[in-house]
């Protein structure tokens, strides 16, 4: 009861956020055939027809117009909420204009890592570590693990969103698994936070779910990867531990986009050069679809990572016992899906 009372502050927020995603998209998604905004397949696509991009925009709008009512009902910590705000339209802001033209890498970087900071100077950094029941305070170097931290999720993310549904539905299930952690937490109202990111990504994943009719683009999935970072460190910040349930949640994209991303940098592959070395998009070229790739996703999530993650929140195991114990079965994936292989050597 009490969490019914606390979240109905807010609750009405949830479908009008999922309103606005799902209508914008339907806008962006004419806007976009209009202006011949195309996403023409090529030799490292997955997709075979042009497909609009730039919907992810939609996601980015509808949160960014709920976070000052999320600061008024109470959900939000003002300083969190300029955090977000800035951090977020600074990533989708840049995203934007490569989805547009090009950017180059340099100037993205910088861009990414001017974001992370500004995030973390209004957290106030990053909260002490919890291991093994010892809390350990990074202290200034925080603010370099946190920044690097906050850049790589912004990138795996569009390392990631390269089928269909697939960034979506990850957004969908990590915010699901947030929400209930601040419910286990004692504090439901901060659930609507997650939530209401999760109703924005659903809007979208409407038109994006396979086959899609519009693809999320830069703007979107670099916004979804940055404001994931900061919810993390935000909940770490009230519990330490709490941020091993988030690294749980996010397992499926860190460990995919991880592995690819070393095995690419031993190989001496240059890391911003566009590819199709992914486990999951060498899955949906085994199997022909990319629905069962972006439903398998869905299960890991649901009927794996979260269970782990909620015992993890619960004191039930230890954080980086649950991070080893999540990542285990995710990396023997990326390794029976060849992520990081050279393409186009046999299977």
């Amino acid at each position: 009861m009490e969490f019914v009372s606390e979240l109905s502050r807010g609750w009405w927020l949830l479908p009008v956020v999922l309103a606005i995603s799902l209508v914008s998209t339907g806008v962006l998604r004419r806007y976009a055939l209009a202006r011949s905004l195309m996403d023409v397949p090529n030799a490292r696509s997955s997709h075979r027809v042009p497909t609009p991009r730039g919907g992810g925009v939609a996601i980015v709008v509808s949160f960014l117009l709920a976070l000052p009512v999320l600061a008024l009902v109470g959900a939000l910590d003002w300083q969190v909420h300029w955090a977000l705000l800035g951090a977020g339209a600074c990533v989708a802001a840049i995203g934007f204009l490569d989805d547009h033209g090009h950017v180059a890498a340099r100037w993205r970087l910088l861009a990414h890592f001017a974001a992370a900071i500004w995030a973390l100077v209004l957290l106030g950094g990053v909260p002490p570590v919890s291991l093994f029941g010892a809390s350990v305070d990074l202290d200034w170097l925080g603010f370099g693990v946190g920044a690097v931290y906050l850049v790589w999720l912004l990138n795996l993310y569009n390392f990631m969103d390269g089928i269909d549904g697939i960034a979506g539905v990850e957004t969908v299930c990590v915010c699901l698994g947030g929400a209930l952690l601040h419910v286990l937490a004692g504090e439901p109202t901060l659930a609507l936070v997650p939530l209401s990111l999760g109703a924005a990504a659903a809007g979208f994943l409407y038109w994006n779910f396979p086959p899609a009719k519009i693809f999320m683009g830069d703007a979107g999935s670099g916004f979804l990867g940055i404001v994931l970072g900061v919810l993390s460190l935000q909940a770490a910040w009230r519990d330490p531990a709490s941020l091993w349930s988030w690294l749980i949640l996010l397992g499926v994209f860190i460990v995919d986009a991880t592995w690819t991303l070393l095995r690419r940098m031993l190989r001496g592959d240059r890391i911003y050069e566009a590819h199709r070395s992914h486990a999951y998009q060498y899955a949906s070229r085994r199997y022909g679809a990319h629905l069962p790739v972006t439903l398998a996703v869905a299960a890991i999530n649901l009927f794996w990572l979260l269970p782990v993650a909620l015992l993890v929140g619960l004191s039930r195991l230890d954080g980086l016992v649950g991070v080893a114990l999540a990542y285990l079965p995710l990396v023997a994936l990326a390794v029976r899906f060849r992520a990081g292989e050279l393409e186009g050597r046999p299977a």
